[in-house]
This record gives C-alpha cells, sequence and structure tokens, in this order.
C-alpha cells in the first residue's frame, strides 16, 4: 500500500511554475501507488500567528479559520510537499504564515518525508536562501527527513517552467517515494 503524500501548493497563483511543479510531483506519486493529496493553500482562510501561545498546552489555536483542519492533515501525512515561488530570496508570505501556525502541533508532525519545490527567476544557487528557511522548519520537526529538492530555476513568468528540467524532475521525485 502506497504512502498518504500531502502537497501544499503555496503559489498565490493556480496554475504558477510552483503549482506546476506539484502537479507532476502528484502525477508521479499517484503513478507510483500512492495516496495524494493536493492543497492549494491560497485558497484557504489561515490567519497570521498572533504569538499569543495559548496553545502551548492545549494544542489549540484560538483563531478559528482553516489551520486546524490543516494541522491534521500535516499529522497524518506522511509524505510532506512544501512548494513555493521565491520572492526576494525566500519563501513566499502564504507558505510562512502556515510555517508559523504548526506551532500548536509541530511535535505532532513528526516521522515524516519532507520534499521542497521552489520556483525563481534566478539560478538554482539564489534559490539556497529560500531552501535553508525550509530546511530551518523541518529542523524543528522530530525526525524529520528531508528526501529531496526540486529547484525551478530560471522560471518567472507564468508558464517558463514549461520544458524546464525541473518538470521531470518533480515528476521522478514524486514516482520514487
Amino acid at each position: 500500500m502506497g504512502k498518504k503524500v500531502l502537497i501544499l501548493s503555496c503559489s498565490p497563483r493556480k496554475g504558477g511554475n510552483s503549482d506546476t511543479l506539484c502537479d507532476q510531483f502528484a502525477k508521479g506519486a499517484a503513478e507510483a501507488g500512492n495516496m495524494v493529496e493536493k492543497i492549494y493553500v491560497h485558497d484557504l482562510n489561515i490567519g497570521y500567528c498572533k504569538a499569543c501561545y495559548s496553545c502551548k498546552d492545549c494544542r489549540i489555536c484560538v483563531q478559528e479559520d482553516d489551520m486546524a483542519a490543516l494541522l491534521e492533515k500535516l499529522v497524518n501525512a506522511e509524505v510532506i510537499v512544501l512548494a513555493t515561488p521565491v520572492y526576494f530570496y525566500s519563501m513566499d508570505g502564504q507558505m510562512k504564515v502556515m510555517i508559523d501556525r504548526t506551532l500548536p502541533r509541530y511535535k505532532e508532525i513528526k516521522k515524516k518525508d519532507f520534499y521542497f519545490i521552489a520556483t525563481a527567476a534566478a539560478s538554482k544557487k539564489m534559490m539556497e536562501r529560500t531552501i535553508d528557511g525550509l530546511r530551518g522548519f523541518t529542523d524543528c520537526l522530530p525526525r524529520a527527513k528531508v528526501k529531496g529538492v526540486v529547484y525551478g530555476a530560471g522560471a518567472w513568468q507564468l508558464g517558463d517552467i514549461q520544458g524546464n528540467t525541473a518538470m521531470d524532475e518533480a515528476y521522478k521525485a514524486g514516482n520514487n517515494i
């Protein structure tokens, strides 16, 4: 039986370059027999963390939005894909807000395999700051393993990712779970 794969597409535009790579990853993972769910984070109502720490003991955030349901999916997934376009050498705002809001249950997001997908107009080297930020998140999670990174370099305008080697890399990463 396959693994539960959760793909979090944090692009602000559906069909954008990083979102397209999510679809390639999902296709490969599904063809390998895994159960794949892709969530378009931009469609969710997720407020900023207020640093009130009300969640410290009860592991429940006081904000009533879509994050509680997303946290449940993160806890139950076996493989998590975090995908973001690169803005000013960092992850986009949707990704950062979502990561910050994992605080109530981050210790339960354990023993997960992670894959990162990033797209940018710049080179792979220029995306390393973004990947370092994502690794910073996984470093806080118990026994998380980063299994792969897909760099969609040279993809700025909508559709630039088509024909990019990252398309094949994303498919293969998903297919090799």
